[in-house]
């Protein structure tokens, strides 16, 4: 069984060939073993363009849409969940600037000019403990009397940490009054890339290390937004959890859809004692496939509708941010039930540490910890359809 078809499917062809595609699968396996950064993908992707693809052609880019680039990271999740996920954490940036330009503001312009001549791009957002996500932050961000700002403070979870050259941080104000958005250059120090407890269950080659930002200091011209502390409608927050949540969502589609695609090859290939079929010829076995490609194709068609209505600028209104939620969880939830599926169909062979659907379980499980989390999504949920809690 082939993976959902995109309409932006020759496109995606053109870039990242089967040769290219099969080269991350195989190699896949033993970054993860080796708890190791996939070096090797990175610049093949980097030597194909895909790391610009949302940078103008006269930028050095491919010029693709947000809707392309979501369809293609759905495709590479499907061959190395962990490489999609690292790769994601540079797009997400080039997606935000995309939304901007998409809008007619030029401010992020030169984050896709960067992409475009080679810097990565990472995402030094997440705080431990920081449930308030974008509307808060434990970074302490000061003003310098030069219009400069100098970051104290701890991220979790930055991706591609080996490797980025570019940080999309922020901070709120000693005052408390305002959350102070920049993007860092590696190369004026001060931070310090801990990866020394990295060795995780799942999502391995991400190599999403500890930041410490030891008061570095960001010139007033990288200062990207000032945007009061709290709930906000600032393009600034709808374009992160924009890009953030569905390029996300893609992933782990991607995931599931490898999962139904293995359990496929499984189906047809073990034969029954019984009556010596392959158990794709058995009537309980097809009628779970076939809720599999149910889930399949209706989370397929969420996430192309989302991505599209993203690139087109469908006015969603305050429905947006329960839009972008619920994608994502469901996407998690539809991965993992295709996971479980696919062990189901693979047999006592499938619980071989050896075996492929092992680690997408694994991989899968990270999902959990990107946010939204099931508890604040169910919140926003309530609120959208039941209006806020009373006084």
């Amino acid at each position: 069984m082939a993976l959902p078809h995109s309409q932006y499917q020759k496109q995606i062809d053109t870039v990242l060939t089967e040769e290219i595609l099969t080269g991350i699968r195989q190699r896949a396996a033993g970054y993860d073993e080796r708890n190791e950064f996939p070096y090797k993908d990175l610049e093949v992707l980097r030597d194909t363009g895909y790391l610009a693809a949302l940078s103008a052609e006269k930028d050095g880019g491919l010029g693709w849409n947000f809707a392309a680039v979501v369809d293609a990271q759905k495709k590479l999740a499907a061959y190395a969940p962990a490489t999609a996920l690292a790769v994601n954490m540079h797009l997400i940036w080039s997606g935000v600037a995309s939304i901007f330009q998409a809008n007619g503001n030029p401010d992020l312009d030169f984050i896709l000019q960067e992409a475009g001549a080679g810097e990565t791009y990472a995402f030094g957002i997440s705080e431990a403990g920081n449930d308030a996500v974008l509307f808060d932050s434990g970074t302490v961000a000061e003003e310098q009397v030069d219009g400069s700002v100098k970051f104290t403070g701890t991220k979790i979870f930055t991706t591609l940490s080996p490797v980025w050259t570019r940080l999309g941080i922020f901070g709120k104000s000693p005052d408390g009054a305002e959350l102070i958005y920049a993007v860092l250059d590696r190369s004026e120090g001060n931070t310090e890339s801990d990866g020394s407890s990295w060795d995780m269950l799942g999502m391995r080659a991400t190599h999403s290390f500890v930041t410490h930002l030891n008061g570095v200091v960001v010139p007033a011209d990288r200062i990207i937004r000032r945007i009061p502390t709290g709930p906000n409608q600032d393009l600034l927050t709808f374009g992160i959890f924009a890009a953030f949540l569905t390029f996300t969502s893609a992933v782990y589609a991607g995931i599931g859809d490898r999962a139904v695609e293995i359990a496929a090859q499984k189906l047809q290939s073990r034969i029954s004692k019984v009556n010596g079929a392959a158990l794709s010829q058995d009537p309980i076995l097809r009628y779970k496939h076939g809720e599999a490609i149910l889930r399949q194709m209706s989370q397929d068609q969420q996430i192309t509708g989302l991505a599209e209505a993203i690139t087109q600028l469908t006015d969603y209104g305050d429905e947006w941010s329960t839009r972008l939620v619920a994608n994502k969880i469901s996407a998690i939830r539809v991965a993992k039930a295709q996971v479980d599926y696919a062990f189901e169909a693979s047999g006592g062979a499938g619980f071989h540490r050896t075996e492929e659907i092992g680690r997408l379980y694994r991989d899968v499980m990270a999902g959990v910890y990107h946010p939204s989390d099931d508890e604040s999504a169910h919140t926003t949920f309530a609120s959208f359809g039941l209006g806020p809690l009373s006084e």
